[in-house]
Parts: structure tokens; C-alpha cells; sequence
């Protein structure tokens, strides 16, 4: 594994290179705020009815239509969402691209799976921190950083990797660590993690574990506590010391129910399913379903969004955030300004 400090870049890669953002959401935002920070020149590609058209303009950037900011740009770093990310690309980013200059990723999923063809006189990279954007801009103001993930899918010009690492550094990745590696590896894992374990398989577990108490009589509130409030509470044990290290601070008796008890709910049945879902990543079949789905309007998308808000979970959480003022202090995402 290679792994990179800002030490280990060359900052002028990215002198006298306009860097155009296209899309303003978690990403667009972290990152461009970052760059500029870092001295980089920086516009804004948007739709003209894009819904985060003013946070831009209020965060004070240039904000530009899409393919004006590609035409202007050397370095275009497309942070559109991935069910989008073909459209925009073929009606208003290729026409624009000039022959040497770099098109950038922060997620693998259109150029490995195909949905995304540059042409070979341009440069592709990745550049994907491992957390959202609105991360991304906490750590950085902070002086810290979110590690990130470096990739080269085409290198015409042969500074590529030169740029790739130059602009991981000016987000703050080097100073938490840029580690090298491919768009294929990128993509199934990020993939993976998200379905069966980060996103998927924890709110599902969440969800199971909240039922379960709720269905034998045990009160929501207090179901909710045990099995989504206090989550925060061994991950943040979990991200310090691992696993080891998060056993180290909860009690004995926590831990033999964790030792002896979490494998009957996360067992060989569970691998099973998880290989599945590894396998229709590695297929392309995931990729074209999801792409499918956006094309007919997201019917299953917006059904499944529409019962998790339903979901008793939800109400009950709401009402008891509300009674919760240190976490509006603290809030990492203000959807009017990020």
C-alpha cells in the first residue's frame, strides 16, 4: 500500500489551473471551499435550476453554467451525484474538454462501469475522501483532514499523478494520509461497505433491533436510546481503537454478549448474503439496476424513502432531538448553507 503526506506533494501542479466544481452538494461544497483556502482557483459549474445555485453564490464563488465553467477550466472535477453524472457529462461537460486537461472523480462508479467514456487525450483521476464533504470542510478548518483515496484511470500528458496528488493535499487529505489505489477497487468497495455494513446492513440493524424491543412491549424511547443513540457512542470507541479498543471501555458483561451473542445475529448466512451482494457489485448488476431506477422516475427509491420517514423509529427521534439543544449546537450539515 502507498501512502501519501502533503510532504509528498508538489503544490505547483496546480498553479495557474482553473479548477472548475461541478455540483455544489456535501462534496462540491467541502471541497471547493477547501481549494480555495489552499490559494487554488476555483468556479462553480451549476445548472441554472439547480437547487444550490445561492449557497454557492453566498459562499462567494463564481457560479457559472456547466459547460462555460468546463470550457474555462484545466481541471474539471465532476461531484455531480453517479445516476446524473452521465447525463451532464455528455450535454455539457465532453464538447468542452480540451485536449490535455483532467477530468476528475471522487467516486469510481461511472468510469469503471462504463457510463462515463473520456476521450484518450484527456487525463482521469480520482481523488475520493473517505467521509462526506461537509467533513471534508469541519476537518480542514480544524487544521485536520479526511484520508483519501488517489487513483490514475488515464495519463496522456504524464503528470497526472502529479495533479491527482497535488489537489488530494490542497483538500486536506495530506494531512490525514492519500492512499493509492484503482478505480475498480474504489468503486466495489466503496460500494460494498455502504450496502452491507456502513449504510445497509446498520440502519437495518438498527431498525431489527428497534422493532424488537418495541414488539415485545418495551417502551420507543428507550428502544430508540439503546439501539441508535447510543451507536455514536462505540463507533466513536470503535473509529479511536477498533474493536479491541472499544471492548476495552464498556463492561465485562457488555462484552461477553458482544463475543457471544453478536454472532448469532451476524453469522455464516449473513456472509452468505454479503458475498451476493458482492458479486452483483462486481457484475456491473447493482450499477445498471440503480441506473435503471433513475431512468423510470425512482419509483422503489422514493416508496422505500417514504416508509423509512413513516417508520415509528423516525417520529420517535424526532420528538426526542428536539429535547436534545447540544445537537443542534453541534450540527455538522446546515442544509441552508452546506
Amino acid at each position: 500500500m502507498k501512502l501519501y503526506y502533503d510532504k509528498d506533494a508538489d503544490p505547483t501542479a496546480l498553479c495557474g489551473r482553473r479548477i472548475a466544481i461541478i455540483g455544489y452538494g456535501s462534496q462540491g461544497f467541502g471541497q471547493a471551499n477547501n481549494l480555495r483556502d489552499s490559494g487554488c482557483d476555483v468556479i462553480i459549474g451549476l445548472r441554472s435550476e439547480g437547487r444550490t445555485r445561492a449557497k454557492a453564490e453566498r459562499a462567494g464563488f463564481r457560479v457559472l453554467p456547466i459547460a462555460e465553467a468546463a470550457a474555462q477550466a484545466e481541471i474539471v472535477m465532476m461531484l455531480v451525484p453517479d445516476e446524473v453524472a452521465p447525463e451532464v457529462y455528455e450535454r455539457w461537460v465532453a464538447g468542452h474538454l480540451r485536449a490535455g486537461a483532467c477530468l476528475g472523480f471522487s467516486h469510481g462508479f461511472a468510469i469503471h462501469y462504463g457510463f462515463i467514456k473520456p476521450p484518450s487525450d484527456v487525463g482521469v483521476f480520482m481523488v475520493a475522501p473517505k467521509g462526506p464533504g461537509h467533513l471534508v470542510r469541519r476537518e480542514y478548518t480544524r487544521g485536520a483532514g479526511v484520508p483519501c483515496l488517489l487513483a490514475v484511470h488515464q495519463d496522456p500528458t504524464g503528470d497526472v499523478r502529479r495533479t491527482a496528488l497535488a489537489y488530494a493535499v490542497a483538500i486536506g487529505g495530506g494531512r490525514a494520509g492519500i492512499i493509492e489505489t484503482t478505480f475498480r477497487e474504489e468503486t466495489e468497495t466503496d460500494l460494498f461497505g455502504e450496502q452491507a455494513v456502513l449504510c445497509g446492513g446498520l440502519t437495518s440493524l438498527i431498525k431489527a433491533g428497534f422493532e424488537t424491543l418495541v414488539e415485545a412491549g418495551y417502551t420507543p424511547e428507550l428502544a430508540y436510546f439503546e439501539c441508535l443513540h447510543e451507536m455514536k457512542l462505540i463507533v466513536d470507541l470503535l473509529y479511536e481503537g477498533g474493536i479491541s479498543g472499544m471492548r476495552y471501555s464498556i463492561s465485562n458483561t457488555a462484552q461477553y454478549g458482544d463475543m457471544t451473542r453478536g454472532p448469532i445475529v451476524i453469522n455464516d448466512e449473513t456472509k452468505r448474503r454479503m458475498r451476493g451482494i458482492l458479486a452483483e457489485i462486481q457484475s456491473g448488476a447493482f450499477a445498471r439496476e440503480w441506473m435503471r431506477e433513475h431512468r423510470q422516475g425512482r419509483p422503489r427509491f422514493q416508496q422505500l424513502e417514504r416508509e423509512t420517514r413513516e417508520h415509528l423509529i423516525e417520529k420517535v427521534g424526532a420528538n426526542l432531538r428536539e429535547m436534545m439543544a447540544w445537537l443542534r449546537r453541534e450540527r455538522l450539515v446546515d442544509e441552508a448553507e452546506n
